[in-house]
């Protein structure tokens, strides 16, 4: 755990002395009782930078045990301490919002955010539109609003980039046809020529995206793609202000495998279009991978959580793109009234043949 206290991002307004919160789709604070804005300045020559995977491996002498630093936030509203190792938590005793600003070291620091852009309001609203879409819910379930938990939360995530080349051994699949004589009938019958293939095939990967977090399922992040991460900015921790931020737990060697297994379907596609013919068989693939360059981006998502039944359910929003998906429970009784309104529908039609047959 580091001995100094970690400099803090000034999240209150110089006005009121209320918190300043990111104002989604905007660059500026917003104080949520004034209304008071402050600019977030990025720095003259501001990019988001990539860096060799290669150079970091080597400077961290291997592959790191996923140790994260536990850090002393001090809330600049009430006092008070709070330990841990998210980029940016709220004060457990006054809600304020605490986003470290200074870097820890060893660890691979955010070179780009892509900002919220949806407002709780409309993340709220998209929420209602789901529940109220969802056919089999309990009637309970669309009274759900307001007076439920949505906040907002960053994701992070790995790009890679990299350029393959891949060599591969085959066959080659060319279709032929011939007239086969069954009594007095013909029929064309088609057959296949199977000859040897290898090559060589060359890809550029840009921007792969891979989760650096467990802590939201992968098939879950994917399902609320696509992630526009060209809308990425350069990192600036004001960004964080009013939204958690959790580190990232998949370390950078992890996210490469992911990267790598991301890249192998289109290696493929490339490998069957270079074989050519009607149809190809791959007996092997081999891919170096060179020029790796990655980097660490934040993702927006908003959470909606709500208990229903004694069991809590969860709903995300793509805070960038709106959509939004989730888990919801079912209603038994509408179930059952489906099917046999089902029945009784087959049964009238079975009814009627028979009546129409006589």
């Amino acid at each position: 755990m580091s001995d100094a206290q970690d400099e803090l991002v000034r999240t209150r307004c110089d006005a009121c002395g209320s918190q300043l919160a990111y104002a989604p789709g905007t660059r500026h604070l917003r104080c949520v009782a004034c209304g008071g804005t402050v600019e977030i300045v990025h720095a003259p020559g501001d990019a988001v930078d990539e860096h060799s995977f290669d150079a970091w491996a080597a400077a961290q002498g291997g592959v790191r045990a996923g140790i994260l630093d536990v850090r002393i936030l001090t809330c600049d509203g009430c006092g008070a301490t709070t330990q841990g190792s998210d980029l940016s938590v709220a004060c457990r005793f006054c809600g304020g919002h605490l986003v470290a600003a200074a870097e820890a070291d060893g660890l691979v620091q955010p070179e780009a955010v892509v900002p919220f852009a949806v407002e709780q309001a409309q993340a709220r609203e998209s929420f209602r539109r789901w529940v109220r879409s969802r056919w089999f819910a309990p009637g309970e379930l669309k009274k759900v609003g307001d007076t439920e938990s949505l906040h907002g939360s960053y994701v992070p995530h790995w790009t890679f980039d990299a350029s393959t080349t891949s060599d591969y051994v085959g066959q080659r699949g060319d279709a032929y046809y011939v007239t086969v004589k069954h009594g007095d009938e013909e029929r064309q019958e088609r057959r296949v020529r199977w000859s040897p293939a290898f090559g060589r095939v060359a890809r550029d990967f840009d921007d792969v995206l891979v989760p650096a977090s467990s802590q939201v399922a992968e098939r879950d992040l994917a399902r609320l793609g696509p992630w526009h991460v060209e809308r990425a900015v350069p990192f600036r921790a004001e960004y964080l202000a009013g939204f958690s931020a959790a580190r990232y737990d998949v370390e950078p060697p992890a996210g490469l495998d992911r990267a790598k297994a991301a890249m192998a379907p289109q290696i493929r596609d490339d490998v069957e279009s270079d074989i050519g013919g009607d149809e190809q068989r791959v007996s092997s693939i081999s891919t170096a991978y060179a020029a790796v360059m990655f980097k660490l981006v934040l993702l927006p998502l908003w959470i909606a959580t709500y208990v229903y039944a004694g069991k809590q359910w969860q709903v995300m929003v793509n805070a960038n793109t709106g959509q939004v998906i989730g888990r919801r429970p079912y209603s038994v009784g509408k179930i059952v009234l489906a099917v046999v309104a089902g029945l009784l529908v087959v049964a009238a039609l079975v009814y009627w043949y028979v009546r129409s047959q006589q």
